[in-house]
């Protein structure tokens, strides 16, 4: 009589092997889910900080025009860019540069509150006369922005507040 060897696994063996890839994957993704909000987060920092470094940087120049009086100093005028929009156009400083200073390439969008497609981007918007956590934009210049988003991030803080 011959014996035959049987390869092969067991389905006790396949049920533990399927039970621990299982275990393995609800232990991962998580970790995706949080990596994935962390790198949109991480991108929102930094597009907060592009931005506001625009303005900051159309403040300096509009201030050194008046200096040098290429512009007359306005008294309601506080040398803040009218638009985000004016960041990405220019503006020569009545003649201080000979053509236009751009200060961004295109504008940022927000990783938090993605457009639609086709849409530009949307972000909220506070002027220099406004309250610090005001959120309706008294148009008369972009002091500052901030996150239209009501999520809460990871640390616990909204990133609206950011």
């Amino acid at each position: 009589m011959k014996r035959w060897k049987l390869r092969g696994f067991t389905l006790v063996e396949l049920l533990v092997a399927v039970a621990l890839l299982a275990l393995l994957a609800s232990a991962v993704l998580p970790f995706t889910r949080m990596t994935a909000q962390r790198t949109r987060e991480i991108e929102l920092r930094r597009n907060l900080r592009t931005i506001r470094t625009a303005i900051d940087d159309y403040k300096k120049h509009y201030d050194k025009a008046i200096e040098l009086k290429k512009l007359m100093a306005v008294e309601n005028l506080s040398g803040y860019p009218r638009t985000l929009e004016l960041l990405v156009e220019g503006d020569d400083f009545g003649g201080l540069y000979g053509s236009k200073r751009k200060f961004l390439r295109r504008i940022p969008a927000d990783p938090m509150n993605p457009p639609a497609p086709g849409q530009p981007p949307q972000w909220g918007l506070r002027s220099y006369s406004d309250q610090p956590d005001s959120t309706n934009w008294g148009r008369e210049d972009v002091f500052d922005i901030y996150s239209l988003s009501e999520g809460v991030a990871i640390d616990g803080s909204r990133y609206k507040d950011w």
